[in-house]
């Protein structure tokens, strides 16, 4: 039995169809998650094995090696505060993307496939207990949160994402409480729905949303990212406005800054027209140019101006630390070139 995609529930009801009892179920079930260890004969070790791991000062991109040839890719990252270090997991929902966005890596892949709900909690399992810590000595890494910001478009495979929620909240498991997991989307308003109605579930009251806004207006975002013809700003913004009111937070907005594209001032202005009402932050993320990239990085004065800009408009505003750069493991980078296009799945919208 494969424990990864799997609840304590479900598979303590599937391993009574074995024979096995709910105590021995359980005690399999939280050694599996919590130590890596299970030699209950009717588990079965289904992690993918990691394929390269790379390191870029304290941030490490992960691969794991799929069986149909594919692969995922995954980023633990540093957080610095008050001189301590917590980590998050970027994880991926999908190989490759469907969504086009211009600026991004994974958007030159096209959409391979997606990942299954074993597949996504997989990465978790493999920052916590597998993947070498050259830092502390030995294998895994403390995972305090995880960000659905990786390969893909989330509510493209909402199926397996919201399961695979479920199981890496699961207490006798991996135990990320839901306030610690967010869910980055580019906008599908009817998957937003169905993430909020998932949100009014107990235990999950408290997932995050956060939203790829990256442009003042559909005229500038459609040229950067092609959903906005089918999913303008004003109604994405409407779904959002009707997430559940148990929030601890407020909602995040990316905004990817990409010079000579959404960097200008009346842009800043515009922006924070757009938000005002809006119980939000908004989330300054400096451009990581892709591969053949038509655009560079900003410089820390242009992304000073825009930060200060946008605070001094009476934005909540923060400007997202560049970190992975070098081993292409900074967000908008994931995606290997080498498996680019090799095949298409059609999509189908989870509602």
């Amino acid at each position: 039995m494969d424990l990864l995609g799997n609840t304590l529930q479900e598979t303590v009801e599937a391993a009574k169809a074995l024979g096995v009892s709910r105590h021995r179920a359980a005690a399999a079930y939280a050694d599996f998650f919590r130590t890596d260890r299970c030699t209950e004969p009717w588990v079965e070790d289904c992690m993918p094995p990691i394929r390269t791991t790379t390191i870029d000062e304290e941030t490490v991109k992960f691969t794991l090696s799929l069986g149909d040839g594919l692969e995922t890719e995954s980023v633990i990252i540093p957080m610095h505060r008050d001189g301590r270090v917590t980590r998050t997991l970027c994880v991926s929902s999908q190989i490759g993307c469907a969504m086009g966005c211009g600026f991004c890596e994974t958007a030159q892949m096209g959409l391979l496939r997606s990942l299954t709900a074993s597949e996504i909690v997989a990465q978790w399992h493999a920052a916590r207990h597998r993947v070498d810590n050259p830092f502390d000595g030995g294998r895994g890494f403390p995972i305090k949160n995880i960000v659905f910001m990786g390969m893909g478009e989330p509510t493209d495979n909402l199926p397996a994402v919201l399961q695979s929620i479920r199981v890496l909240a699961d207490h006798h498991g991996p135990a990320v409480p839901a306030s610690r997991i967010t869910v980055s989307t580019v906008g599908r308003t009817e998957g937003i729905r169905t993430l909020a109605r998932f949100a009014t579930a107990r235990g999950f009251r408290k997932l995050n949303i956060a939203f790829s806004l990256n442009a003042p207006n559909d005229r500038i975002r459609g040229e950067i990212m092609p959903i906005t013809r089918a999913e303008p700003i004003a109604r994405i913004l409407g779904a959002l406005r009707d997430w559940p009111i148990q929030r601890s937070a407020a909602f995040c907005m990316e905004y990817v800054l990409i010079p000579g594209v959404n960097d200008a001032p009346e842009h800043c202005d515009e922006t924070c027209a757009l938000l005002k009402g809006i119980l939000c932050s908004l989330n300054v993320i400096p451009y990581n140019p892709r591969r053949e990239s038509p655009w560079r990085a900003p410089t820390e004065e242009e992304i000073t101006a825009f930060v200060t800009r946008a605070i001094a408009n009476g934005q909540f505003c923060k400007r997202r630390g560049t970190k992975g750069r070098n081993a292409m493991a900074a967000c908008g980078q994931l995606g290997n070139a080498n498996i680019r296009r090799r095949t298409f799945v059609p999509v189908r919208i989870a509602g």
